[in-house]
């Protein structure tokens, strides 16, 4: 099946003299390629602030108005979020309907979101993005995609209520039906983590910016190390190819366990709305032990992806969890890989070494719990054998005439839970 045809589009930006005015417009093509649209032109205007009214100066817009008759295009992608009022503005002075940066990439959530999870609260950051824009042409395009058409399902309230109460009315009620779906999910949710901590296995969450490659490193993690029944995760070179938080278990012949997850990748400017819905999907980076903070090495602009991607771990909470920081797609450079310095290092995903190195990191980090014993263990209680050979690194067996001699390395809460078996006082720790 033939795919549909990418929207040719103008984008417009505003340069107040900020640094990082360029990566901001080629990250918004990027934004505007992910949404099946490609970009014609480029128009951009140096101001100290924006129009209050028209976002750029009434020249600029006259001047944007003509670009738009002449080359046939309907939609202009602007690099900020504006107001309702600027949205009206520019439309009617241009003709053309336009979408800011925050609702372009509401849009490509909404494209891409496959749980339900994902679709509420994709669905509840565009219905509050909504409610003061009622009756634009950015609301009127997300109706399409949330089914929140104004006055859906109302009967007339009376002769005076005009439409716009109406369907402000309508988008209240549902986001409040949204919110409380979302609450049982997000329960839910909860219940699991709970279940996963009381297992004590240590968990690691990668974090950074959307297309670093978080995807791509942890499907090379879970096919070295993760069960059979695993699936990897969906990889494809577009930002935000995947929305939905995924966990899952790795098994290092060592016999040490932990949870990775892969979450949702971020973006400069990302919708505060959108930052907020997504909490509780995020909320597995919250809660684990470590982070895997991955950089795009290649990307000249990774210093201003790094800064984005800590700025939105402090907007939802996550300021005080270990991190060390993978500098990813290092066979894209001239770079020697891989290599480390204390918590930084330079790899490539596509690479065993690679990931030999990574691995040893994450253990030295989340497995520092571990201490190395021996044990004199009766014939008669095999299956504290049988747990140790399963769950534990064994290092040393030997059968003598009382028992099974095992020189063992395990979690402190095992060696708690068989030191009578101990046959030395001091555990050795690693």
């Amino acid at each position: 099946m033939d795919e549909t045809p990418a929207t040719p589009v103008i984008t417009i930006g505003l340069n107040s003299g900020q640094a990082t005015f360029d990566y901001a417009m080629a990250e918004l093509d990027a934004l505007v390629e992910a949404n099946n649209m490609t970009v014609v032109e480029r128009v951009q205007q140096a101001l100290s602030k924006p129009n209050p009214g028209t976002y750029f100066g009434t020249g600029k817009v006259e001047e944007l108005a003509t670009i738009v008759a002449d080359d046939g295009v309907d939609t202009i992608v602007v690099n900020d979020e504006l107001t309702p009022s600027q949205i009206r503005n520019l439309e009617a002075g241009t003709k053309a309907r336009i979408i800011d940066r925050t609702g372009l990439i509401l849009e490509i959530f909404a494209n891409r979101a496959q749980s339900r999870e994902a679709k509420l609260q994709v669905q509840l950051a565009m219905l509050q993005y909504q409610l003061p824009r009622l009756h634009t042409s950015a609301s009127q395009r997300l109706d399409q995609q949330t089914g929140s058409g104004g006055g859906g399902g109302f009967t007339n309230r009376g002769a005076g209520e005009s439409q716009t109460e109406m369907s402000r009315r309508t988008i209240q009620r549902s986001i409040n039906h949204v919110n409380h779906e979302l609450k049982e999910i997000n329960q839910a949710a909860e219940t699991q983590r709970a279940q996963r901590e009381r297992n004590q296995l240590p968990s690691i969450a990668l974090v950074g910016y959307t297309n670093a490659g978080k995807s791509t490193l942890m499907n090379a993690l879970v096919q070295r190390f993760g069960k059979n029944e695993d699936k990897q995760v969906f990889v494809k070179n577009m930002l935000f190819a995947t929305l939905d938080t995924s966990v899952r278990q790795l098994i290092f012949p060592d016999q040490k366990k932990l949870l990775l997850s892969d979450t949702v990748g971020f973006v400069s400017q990302l919708p505060t709305n959108l930052v907020k819905a997504f909490r509780s999907t995020l909320a597995e980076a919250a809660n684990a032990d470590l982070l895997i903070q991955v950089v795009d090495y290649a990307d000249v602009n990774r210093e201003a992806m790094m800064a984005t991607t800590e700025k939105t771990l402090q907007e939802i909470g996550v300021t005080d969890v270990p991190m060390i920081t993978v500098f990813n797609k290092a066979d894209l450079t001239s770079a020697t890989y891989p290599s480390r310095a204390g918590d930084q290092l330079i790899l490539s995903a596509k690479d065993d070494a690679s990931i030999d190195m990574l691995v040893q990191t994450m253990k030295e980090k989340v497995f520092h719990n571990y201490v190395t014993a021996n044990f004199l263990i009766p014939f008669d209680a095999g299956d504290v054998v049988a747990y140790l050979n399963d769950h534990a690194n064994v290092l040393k067996t030997d059968y003598q005439a009382t028992g099974t001699a095992m020189r063992v390395e395990l979690p402190q809460a095992d060696f708690n839970r068989f030191k009578r078996y101990v046959v030395t006082d001091t555990p050795t720790e690693d």
